[in-house]
């Protein structure tokens, strides 16, 4: 059975930035799109297990801080070398100014 998790307000996140969320021993990476809208992927980079929200946000893409690996936070999809391996995402919504995300679990 899914469950929705109250990650944050969603004034804790600024426009095209990321945070870091743990839980359940599980890293998750939320971030603030420049349309306002929320996202969340795997919170370590499919490369070398870097935390994702110590990465640079542009536009819509997430840099992984080690070795420059690009992914499409909407989608997930790696976007060149050395990433190869796509990043998990999850449902988001925002109710009464928090943000939730779905892990599936």
């Amino acid at each position: 059975m899914s469950q929705w998790i109250e990650v944050c307000a969603t004034d804790d996140i600024d426009d095209e930035d990321v945070m870091r969320f743990d839980h359940r021993g599980q890293t998750f990476a939320i971030y603030h799109s420049p349309d306002n809208k929320f996202y969340a992927t795997d919170g370590l980079c499919t490369h070398e297990k870097v935390h994702l929200a110590d990465g640079l946000v542009m536009d819509n893409i997430i840099e992984c801080p080690k070795h420059n690996g690009r992914f499409d936070y909407r989608n997930g999809v790696a976007k060149g070398a050395p990433v190869c391996v796509n990043l998990k995402t999850y449902p988001v919504k925002v109710e009464a100014g928090k943000v939730l995300i779905n892990t599936g679990a």
